[in-house]
């Protein structure tokens, strides 16, 4: 099975407010990065998506490490958040509806293609590939504010 390293990084101007991201996959030599963003969005959307857009560029299942500065990413999957809410019918501890539902429901059906393992790397903090997705998500970010 191909490995991956994939880094991702989410940025919002405002929260909500315009938001870009950012990863970057690398494979062996192989080295890609792609952005995107939402004119109106908020900092946990661009992380998600971050994240999604950047499994669903591989073209079959992969053994990936992703790495991320989003707790909120990281954790839902690391602490079990993510399973418990699929079994709750996407409802938190606390019966409340999960936020940002269609990305999670996104993100699960990825991992059953993937075999992913989420890492926590502290943002901003000189880790190369954290700060070049945060340039990207950021850089995609400034894009839609001048749209509007």
């Amino acid at each position: 099975m191909t490995e991956v390293e994939l880094h991702t990084d989410g940025a919002c101007l405002g929260n909500p407010g315009p938001g870009g991201w950012g990863c970057v996959l690398q494979c062996g030599a192989h080295r890609r990065e792609l952005s995107g963003g939402a004119e109106t969005t908020t900092n946990n959307r661009m992380e998600l998506q971050a994240a999604l857009s950047g499994l669903s560029a591989l073209k079959r299942p992969c053994r990936v490490r992703l790495y991320s500065d989003s707790r909120y990413l990281v954790d839902a999957v690391n602490r079990g958040w993510l399973s418990a809410w699929q079994r709750r019918a996407w409802r938190k501890a606390d019966r409340q509806p999960v936020l940002n539902v269609e990305l999670w429901q996104q993100l699960a059906e990825l991992l059953r293609i993937h075999q992913v393992t989420f890492h926590w790397v502290k943002g901003h903090a000189d880790h190369p590939e954290n700060l070049r997705c945060d340039e990207l998500a950021v850089a995609a970010a400034r894009r839609f504010r001048e749209r509007t």
